[in-house]
């Protein structure tokens, strides 16, 4: 082989190495209630984008859709380029914007939790348990099955994709569901979202009403490294023993590396994370720019 073959074939075993490193690694905090003073517009409420391996993924989409369509434009995302959308859980706090999303890309794979209402979830079977004893005209559906039984959406042209059990729906990217048995939630699924990087896995919540921890412990059935957890921890209305008690068990017990708390973690959370993990505590607000690589 010539000295140019050579130097030809040196380029190419490269080029796949080079195009990884140029690729963006991070996550971009689209809409949230504190941050830096900027053109952005501070809303309650969370949405972040993900890119990560070439790939790009909307997790969650505010409360407000004129506010979400706005931050968006400023930061100059493209919503036609994304490759999936995630809404974690049904309050509008999460999940207003997706009109804006579904007009921008009617196609794009949304996946959501089950429920029931909101996503086009299932109903479950047991609805229409029958009664042999009540007249015709009181049994569903004139007592025959119906060949679809699910429920609305007020999005009746998203493409949603429910999510009943952990599932890779991109290479190194995972969609993980947790139920809340918290009062008030009880009984609701949310979804995170869990990225294998070079780090470790890159946990995004929407609220954590789970529970961050139970939430994070699920993502160790996936990969037990944790490198960081981005989002709301949900500890609003939390006594300040419970905040430190969970800040405990993320620093010593999960082990996270980092950790970078937003939307619903309350002040007092964020001091909290802060006095616990010092400089391994990354700044959350609406525009932040938080690396996934080091």
């Amino acid at each position: 082989m010539t000295c140019f073959g050579i130097a030809m074939a040196c380029v190419l075993t490269m080029l796949p190495v080079l195009v990884e490193a140029q690729q963006p690694a991070r996550v971009t905090i689209l809409y949230d209630a504190f941050g830096p003073a900027s053109a952005l517009q501070k809303d309650w409420g969370f949405a972040a984008l993900i890119e990560y391996g070439g790939r790009r993924i909307l997790f969650d989409t505010g409360n407000d859709a004129g506010i979400f369509a706005r931050n968006v434009e400023q930061l100059g995302v493209d919503l036609r380029r994304l490759d999936a959308v995630v809404i974690s859980h049904r309050h509008g706090d999460h999940t207003t914007g997706l009109e804006v999303v579904i007009a921008a890309n009617p196609t794009v794979p949304i996946y959501a939790p089950q429920e029931g209402a909101y996503f086009r979830s299932g109903v479950p079977n047991e609805f229409l348990t029958r009664d042999a004893s009540v007249p015709a005209d009181m049994r569903y559906f004139d007592g025959k099955e119906p060949d679809l039984l699910r429920s609305g959406t007020p999005w009746p042209r998203g493409n949603f994709q429910i999510v009943t059990r952990t599932t890779e729906i991109l290479p190194g990217f995972f969609v993980l569901t947790t139920r809340s048995d918290k009062p008030g939630t009880r009984e609701m699924n949310e979804l995170s979202l869990a990225v294998r990087t070079s780090q470790g896995l890159a946990v995004v919540v929407g609220c954590s009403h789970p529970g961050i921890e139970k939430i994070l412990e699920a993502a160790a059935q996936i990969d037990k490294q944790l490198y960081t957890s981005i989002g709301g921890f949900h500890l609003v209305q939390t006594p300040r023993e419970e905040i430190e008690r969970v800040a405990g068990m993320l620093h010593d017990t999960l082990k996270l590396q980092r950790v970078a708390p937003g939307h619903c973690t309350s002040e007092p959370g964020f001091a909290a994370f802060m006095r616990r993990f010092g400089d391994r505590f990354d700044h959350a607000g609406l525009g932040a720019t938080l690396q996934l690589t080091r």
